[in-house]
This record gives structure tokens, C-alpha cells and sequence, in this order.
């Protein structure tokens, strides 16, 4: 670790909290000269760092900037486990981390980003991520699993995020099939897994798991086609009280803790009751062509049950189609 980052997680790990600058020094051999430079680049990065005279530097505990050293502090023994690394700005973050794994990463890498500036959702659409307000993160999966068991990822991770938001919030979160998260009607998260298939069994090379989470306002509101679909975690418009590091350990935890038995399906039953559409009117759209149907159920591979006006029930997978509800 450089002397920066090293006084980051001093001090992150320290909200509130003085430490003067020979203290550091002492702490971390190095000059009060090298110490006084890092805070100066800590605070044009945007941190929120006090300095008072025969007192030393502190990190104001409003200061909810993401960083590995943050995220790390609320993560389970099996979160820990976790190579987190997080950038100011990154064009995607599946795509960073999909070239890392081309190259042989090691799961378990876990890239964040404060914006994308190409971020991307399902069927190419455009995943908006402006800085600073959202969680957008990947996380680098080798799982024993086959191409036809990969969507169980997709839905782990999205009852993961469900059960996060409503332990950092206390508001209910449900699930639109296949991979959106809903609060209030509106969508508040959208999850993206791409993978790479061996030809020789059909087994997942690897897997990159992809989560952007809306937490609080942007500065300029969202876009007039988001503002009547998309929602935030928080009704702030700046997240404050390290929400949004607290927000990214709950996920990795819950999602890890499912992963870890992700073939047992532990999930399901959750993934059952926050689904919006079971029992409502659906409009099932493939082949470029729309049909009317009734979401009836899920199976074990969830997979889901409709039935279309004219009596025929159909299963549908996660690459067949959307739905509008």
C-alpha cells in the first residue's frame, strides 16, 4: 500500500477521530512532509478531511466515499476473503473486469467504480451511472457450474441486493423477473452477468457478476426517460454515514454467504415472494413479437411459468425474453 492509502484506511477506519501528522509519520516511516502531501491529495480526491492545529487530521463521518479500506471494515469472515479495488471513473465495470479474467484473475476480484461512463444493462441498454451517488460494482466468479444453471447467479445476486436494501433502509425491496430490483414500483438496481462457456463441456470459465445499485439522487435528477421508472435507495441527494460502503459489504455478504451453496438453491423461497409479477397480467415479448399471459410461477432453476390467453403454459429462461409488466 502507498502512504495514501495507507492514511486513508487510518483514518477511514477512525471517523471523527484526531491523529497528528508525527503520529502518522512515526506510524507508517515516513516524513510529515510525505503525510501532509497525501491528506492534500485525499482532499482533492474529495474526502472530507479536518486538519486543526495541535490536534492533527480527522475524517468527517459524513464522508461516504467508497473505498476498499471502508467496505472491508463491515464485511463477514467470507467477505473477507474479497480482492476489493475501487476507481474515481471506469467506462464499465464488467468490462474491466471481464479483461482481468481473460488474463486469469483469480475469483473472488471485485472491481467498484464512483462512475461509468458506458455503463451497460440487458440487451445492450444503457445502465446510468453518474458519480458519486450509485453503487456500481463486478464481482469475478469461477463457479463449478453449468451455462444452463448460470442464471441461478443472476437471481442469488438479485435477492442478495433485495435483503441489503431492506436492512440498510428498513423499506421493503422486491424483484421483477428476472434480474431487476424494485422499491416503491420503481427500479432501484439492475444486475448484468456475462460469462465465458468452455466449448469442450458447456462449464462456465468464469463468470462476471454485475450490480448497479441507485442509492441516492444525482445532482440533476435522473433523465426524462429514468424519472418515472427508476428510483434511489435514499431520498438524499447526497448519500452520507458511509451508506453506500455499508450498502456494497451488505451485498458481497449476503450474496456470498448464497454463493457458497448456490447449487442447494437456498435463495429460492426468497426470490419467490419478492417477485412483483406471480399472479398479474404480463406481456411476454420474443421473436419480436408480444403476447399476452398470466406470470403463474417459478421452478427450481427459475425459470417462469406462464400462461398465454389461448391456455398454452410455457417456461420461459432469462434469455428468451422481456417482460413488461
Amino acid at each position: 500500500m502507498t502512504v495514501k492509502e495507507h492514511i486513508l484506511a487510518l483514518l477511514d477506519s477512525n471517523k471523527g477521530e484526531f491523529f497528528s501528522g508525527e503520529e502518522i509519520a512515526v506510524q507508517l516511516s515516513v516524513t510529515r512532509s510525505a503525510v501532509w502531501k497525501a491528506i492534500k491529495s485525499l482532499q482533492t480526491d474529495g474526502y472530507s478531511i479536518q486538519a486543526v492545529t495541535n490536534k492533527g487530521y480527522s475524517m468527517s463521518p459524513q464522508t461516504d466515499i467508497l473505498s476498499a479500506s471502508a467496505i472491508s471494515k463491515y464485511l463477514d469472515i467470507q467477505g473477507q476473503k474479497l480482492r476489493v479495488e475501487v476507481f474515481k471513473t471506469l467506462s464499465s465495470t464488467n468490462e474491466a473486469l471481464k479483461n482481468l479474467a481473460s488474463s486469469g484473475e483469480a475469483e473472488g476480484k471485485v472491481i467498484l467504480s464512483e462512475e461509468q461512463t458506458a455503463g451497460r444493462g440487458r440487451m445492450g441498454r444503457k445502465f446510468f451511472s453518474p458519480p458519486g451517488t450509485g453503487i456500481y460494482m463486478s464481482i469475478l466468479l469461477r463457479p463449478k457450474l453449468s451455462a444452463t444453471d448460470s442464471a441461478l447467479l443472476t437471481t442469488c445476486a438479485a435477492v442478495a441486493v433485495a435483503l441489503s436494501i431492506e436492512s440498510i433502509s428498513g423499506k421493503e425491496a422486491q424483484i421483477k423477473w428476472v434480474n431487476d430490483v424494485f422499491m416503491e414500483g420503481k427500479k432501484v438496481c439492475g444486475i448484468l452477468t456475462e460469462a465465458s462457456v468452455s466449448l469442450e463441456n458447456g462449464w462456465l470459465d468464469y463468470a462476471v457478476l454485475g450490480i448497479g445499485i441507485n442509492v441516492a439522487l444525482p445532482s440533476d435528477g435522473f433523465p426524462n426517460d429514468l424519472t418515472e421508472i427508476a428510483t434511489t435507495v435514499t431520498s438524499e441527494n447526497k448519500p452520507n454515514g458511509d451508506l453506500r460502503n455499508r450498502l456494497v459489504a451488505e451485498v458481497l455478504n449476503n450474496f456470498m454467504g448464497f454463493y457458497e451453496h448456490l447449487t442447494d438453491r437456498l435463495f429460492l423461497s426468497e426470490y419467490r415472494k419478492r417477485l412483483i409479477s406471480l399472479g398479474k397480467p404480463v406481456t411476454v415479448i420474443k421473436n419480436n413479437e408480444q403476447r399476452k399471459a398470466t406470470a403463474m410461477d417459478i421452478d427450481n432453476d427459475c425459470h417462469l411459468k406462464v400462461k398465454y390467453e389461448n391456455g398454452d403454459e410455457e417456461y420461459l429462461s432469462s434469455g428468451e425474453v422481456s417482460i413488461k409488466i
